[in-house]
Parts: C-alpha cells; structure tokens; sequence
C-alpha cells in the first residue's frame, strides 16, 4: 500500500512542475521569440495489432502547451513541450521535452506538413517504476493557421507493449484573442 502513495505523490509533483513550466512557458514566451504558444488537447491513441486479452484505453485526454520558435532556414521549426494526460493503462502520465520539425508546405490552402523528432523525459507509473525516463520519437505535424494534428509515432520496446500512434490537437492561443 505504501508504494502506491509513494508513486501518487511522485505524480502530483510532477503535476505541480509541469503547470509550472507550462506557466512560465506562457509567462516568458516573448522573451524567446516565439511565433506561436499552443493549447495541446492529447485525445486519442491507436494501438497497432493489440493482443485480443488486453483492452487498452484509447481516449488519452488530456492538456499541454507546445512553443513553437521561429522558422529558421525557412524550413525547421524548432518546439517545447509540457503535457500530462490518461496513457493507455487509465493512468496519468506527463512529460517535458523539446524537438525540431522540418517544414514541408503544401500547396493545397496554406496546409503544411512537417516531419522530424521530439526528445523528452517523461513518467509513467507502471514503466520503469515510476520513475522519470529518457525518450526520442518520431513526430508529425498536420494543419494550417491556427490548428494541427500532431502525431507520435511509439513503436513496440518491450515484449509486453505495442507500437501506437498517439495524436494531440494543437491550437494556437492567438485564436482565442
């Protein structure tokens, strides 16, 4: 019973760090010269071939904030990124990290498309004991203006998981101005 508590108060911590980094991303943001802070709203995730025994939660609600710095080289979006929500085993989970996305314009409506990675330490509580973990994915972004789809690629790392894709909605804050 005790190492329950323990990982619960684990989690509240991280909690507390991450809306804290979400508000000083939000409070500082003009220092950094930030194109865009964006509301985050994790949603969905789609596991890949599931053994037909397990029932994984598909409905990851939950929120963030992603920075996205300026285009340099007119084509690579550097990002941050804070976000907790429900994993895949009813769980919350949260993490911070950071990436750069190569910008692929489209030319259909302004729509862009970019592809590239994001490196982050997150926590899990029934991954490497719920302690904090080291991780680089692959990451893809779709939209235009203010809104996106952005989607993680998690392949399969150990025996007893599958790969998934795992999509957030990102919305511009400017949007709601």
């Amino acid at each position: 019973m005790q190492e329950k508590r323990s990982l619960s108060l684990c989690h509240y911590i991280l909690l507390w760090k991450t809306l804290f980094s979400c508000i000083g991303m939000g409070l500082f943001s003009h220092l950094a010269q930030a194109e865009q802070l964006s509301l985050v709203i994790n949603g969905l995730s789609l596991h890949q071939n599931p053994p037909p025994d397990k029932d994984y939660n598909e409905k990851n609600w939950g929120v963030g904030l992603q920075y996205d710095y300026k285009l340099f080289n007119e084509r690579w979006r550097p990002f941050s990124i804070v976000s907790g929500f429900s994993d895949s085993n009813k769980k919350l989970s949260f993490y911070g990290g950071a990436g750069v996305l190569r910008r692929i314009p489209l030319s259909i409506g302004n729509v862009h498309f970019d592809a590239g990675v994001v490196g982050f330490i997150m926590t899990r509580r029934n991954l490497n004991s719920g302690s904090p973990f080291l991780g680089v994915l692959p990451v893809f972004s779709v939209g235009r203006g203010d809104f996106a789809l952005n989607i993680t690629y998690i392949p399969k790392v150990r025996p007893k998981m599958v790969a998934l894709w795992f999509v957030q909605l990102k919305v511009s804050l400017d949007y709601f101005r």
